[in-house]
């Protein structure tokens, strides 16, 4: 497993820890405009739990693959986190913040992938 792929393992280990949820992986490494590999998005039902996401990504890729984001914003209200990590962007969504940005579709050449809710 190469740097990106554990580093995209962990950040999903991270959302399932505290039960965030539809989260998909759009794969951006062959688009060429593209301003990163990958953007993980997830959704959470409370600021609170956005918050707690964030965290649980941040301890998970920390131990797991010993780096930190190069960025963070959001925390402060906690509608939508988003953490930079180079090659991943990870966004953590309420629902409706998710659905009125609807990064999903705004990067239609991605491929999109569905990892299941765990409950």
């Amino acid at each position: 497993m190469d740097d990106t792929q554990k580093l995209l393992k962990s950040i999903i280990d991270g959302i399932q820890d505290k039960k965030g949820k539809d989260i998909v992986v759009a794969d951006m490494s062959k688009i060429n405009t593209g301003v990163c590999n990958y953007f993980v998005i997830c959704q959470a039902t409370t600021a609170n739990q956005t918050t707690a996401i964030a965290r649980s990504v941040g301890d998970k890729v920390r131990e797991q693959c010993d780096t930190k984001p190069f960025s963070t914003s959001g925390i402060e209200n906690g509608l939508w986190i988003a953490m930079d990590y180079g090659d991943i962007f990870v966004h953590i969504f309420q629902p409706e913040e998710r659905a009125f940005y609807d990064l999903e579709h705004l990067w239609a050449d991605a491929t999109l992938t569905s990892i299941p809710n765990i409950d």
